[in-house]
């Protein structure tokens, strides 16, 4: 039996039969996610881009400073750089930052340039357990990561939204940021206040990570303040972006706004967020007095910053192919 090549019923061995089949199926489902997400992205882009036109998007685009772009890459990837930092926090084994960095650089490289393909977290879960054997160790500790982010996102918005509630109090727009956290809170106690899914061996080692956790408060404590810092740098670097656009726009309500934003286009029904993270920029920062051609130009100028920034995770990805090879 040849379990990768395709051979008839009538002279495969049932269990390869059975196995083609399962791989035909699995292949199918993720063609249709993909061609779904792809459907999303253009049909939101499409309607968008025919409210802000073609033209003076492109415009804008041409127009930005080069220094402001290259001060919002650096920035960039100082965020990636604090962040391996605090993902070396949360591993139980000493890495060093020598391996932890590139690894991140390689998760931004395949969320910008493989959308739908592979996500950037699969990308660092499978070079770390590859590395360790440990698969729960590495799936747990770049969870604990993504939701350390996130809960410092939320705070860092919650913080600033008294403030401007002078641009959009009184609208529907004032519940959405409160609806999210609400939704977090209620699914954290959820997952890990009463324990649901323990009956699942990963979840119920998932769980038994968290709960190592929870004694070392100085560790998620320099997590939340390193999060804290990335996430006010990532805010900086889409205001810097703004002005090299000749965009005027309140900072105060770029810390409401992009927690939205980034939540928004982190939904998994979209092609690395594109179309979900400019129909939320041109709706949120209309409040503002930002136009949809201006808003849109800030959101592809952000997304060209992760772009940019992400290729650096193209030489490690062939590094990390070159090291794969047998001398």
């Amino acid at each position: 039996c040849v379990e990768d090549k395709f051979i008839p019923d009538n002279k495969a061995c049932g269990d390869c039969s059975r196995l083609h089949r399962g791989k035909l199926k699995e292949r199918a489902k993720k063609t249709a996610l993909f061609a779904l997400k792809l459907a999303v992205s253009g049909s939101l882009l499409y309607f968008v881009l025919k409210k802000a036109g073609v033209a003076e998007v492109g415009s804008l685009l041409m127009s930005i400073s080069p220094a402001s772009f290259a001060v919002a890459v650096g920035l960039y990837l100082t965020t990636l750089f604090l962040a391996s930092i605090r993902w070396m926090l949360l591993l139980p084994d000493k890495f060093s930052l020598r391996r932890l960095f590139p690894l991140y650089l390689l998760g931004s490289f395949f969320n910008t340039f493989l959308p739908g393909l592979v996500g950037g977290d699969a990308v660092k879960i499978y070079y770390l357990y590859r590395e360790t054997g440990k698969g729960t160790m590495a799936l747990s500790s770049v969870f604990m990561d993504r939701y350390i982010g996130f809960t410092a996102m939320m705070i860092l918005g919650m913080s600033a939204f008294p403030f401007g509630l002078r641009y959009f109090g009184g609208s529907w727009l004032e519940w959405v940021l409160p609806a999210i956290v609400a939704a977090f809170v209620l699914g954290s106690i959820t997952v890990f206040g009463l324990r649901l899914g323990k009956r699942f061996r990963v979840l119920r080692e998932l769980y038994e990570y968290f709960h190592t956790y929870r004694k070392k408060k100085g560790v998620i404590a320099r997590c939340l303040a390193l999060s804290f810092t990335l996430q006010f740098l990532i805010i900086l670097a889409v205001y810097i972006l703004a002005r090299g656009l000749d965009i005027t726009l309140p900072f105060g309500a770029l810390i409401i706004f992009i927690p939205i934003i980034t939540t928004v286009a982190t939904m998994p029904i979209s092609l690395s967020g594109i179309g979900l993270r400019e129909a939320a920029s041109v709706l949120l920062l209309g409040t503002v007095g930002v136009a949809p051609d201006e808003a849109i130009a800030i959101s592809f100028a952000w997304f060209l910053m992760a772009a940019v920034g992400g290729l650096t995770g193209l030489y490690e990805y062939l590094r990390e192919r070159d090291i794969k090879k047998p001398e």
